[in-house]
């Protein structure tokens, strides 16, 4: 049967009708909703003062060797990461999607990568850090090198230069690696990392670094509800796609995400953070899994409690801040288009 099921050809992905040069009148509203939302969370790494992480990074008293320890492996994780995830978005995922208004979102999201990954240079540049070190992680952290073994591993396919979707098991494949790219890699191995960072910064440590990690979470959730937005776009238009063993299969997959992410985060700070308990950690990633498995249509798996309801501060786009008490961190240009 799903040898001989036609794809959409109409739709959102490799439409032949579609002239990608012309981007009016939209098809798909929601692309330039977060378009607009991305631009309004615009931001550089330079704007960002660093004078006092540098102080409290140099005092030796002011860190514990713990904290310093999971500072130095989420630097080494995310520096890496960036890089993993800008290239799947330019070398694989751009080329299938042919609708305008999702193409035009997909640059202002590689923009917001090339952003990330300076951070970290920046961040590495500040502190003194040795680079070898820090970008070497990925291959000497097992946990590190697990979780990124397993989105190359998802992602492949699409990687392969002769991949095209031109049927059902293609588009299929294409979808499963899409999940795996924004579901997986964007939405839940990042979020141990995010926590671990503004719980510090929350404490008023290393702050500058805390603030560029509240930034990148912000762009990071416009991305991933950008690919969930895809994703279920793609199985509404292919609804035979969205069979009950691949949802078992994408399922599965998630689960085993949330294994590598929590054993990333018992590694990372093994003994907690401040009050924090490594569980406590695990715990928010089985929460954030369940809610990207609810965004794509899937049945909840752990029904754990936030123990972090503070984090969703770190994404209210709409949060202000006093202008002499700190640089505003939202600001938006031009106006809301209806479309």
């Amino acid at each position: 049967m799903e040898k001989t099921t036609k794809i959409n050809t109409s739709g959102i992905i490799n439409n032949k009708t579609t002239d990608p040069n012309k981007i009016l009148p939209m098809t798909y509203l929601w692309a330039r909703k977060h378009y607009q939302a991305g631009v309004a969370n615009n931001w550089t790494p330079e704007e960002v003062s660093m004078q006092k992480d540098v102080e409290q990074w140099k005092d030796p008293k002011f860190l514990t060797e713990d904290e310093r320890r999971m500072i130095i492996w989420n630097l080494g994780f995310f520096s890496t990461a960036e890089s993993l995830t800008a290239n799947n978005l330019v070398l694989a995922v751009y080329r299938h999607v042919t609708n305008p208004e999702c193409r035009q979102y997909l640059l202002r999201q590689a923009y917001e990568e090339a952003v990330h990954t300076d951070t970290f240079i920046y961040c590495c540049d500040t502190l003194g850090l040795n680079p070898d070190d820090i970008y070497q992680m990925y291959e000497t952290i097992p946990s590190i090198a697990a979780k990124d073994r397993f989105v190359i591993d998802m992602t492949e396919s699409i990687f392969n230069p002769t991949f095209q979707v031109t049927d059902f098991q293609s588009l299929r494949k294409f979808l499963h690696d899409l999940i795996g790219y924004y579901v997986i890699m964007e939405g839940i191995f990042f979020y141990a990392g995010f926590a671990m960072m503004l719980a510090l910064k929350r404490q008023n440590k290393m702050v500058g670094i805390g603030e560029q990690f509240e930034y990148i979470m912000r762009d990071e959730s416009i991305h991933l509800a950008f690919g969930c937005d895809l994703i279920n776009t793609i199985t509404q238009e292919n609804p035979a796609l969205w069979t009950a063993d691949f949802k078992s299969e994408i399922t599965a997959l998630i689960k085993q995400a949330v294994v590598f992410e929590s054993q990333y985060a018992k590694d990372a700070c093994p003994r907690g953070l401040l009050g924090i308990s490594s569980d406590q950690f695990v715990n928010y990633v089985e929460h954030i899994a369940d809610r990207r498995l609810e965004r794509i249509g899937l049945d909840k798996v752990y029904n754990t409690e936030n123990p972090f309801p503070w984090m969703s501060q770190s994404t209210d786009l709409s949060k202000e801040k006093y202008f002499f008490e700190s640089r505003v961190t939202e600001y938006r240009t031009g106006g809301s288009l209806e479309w």
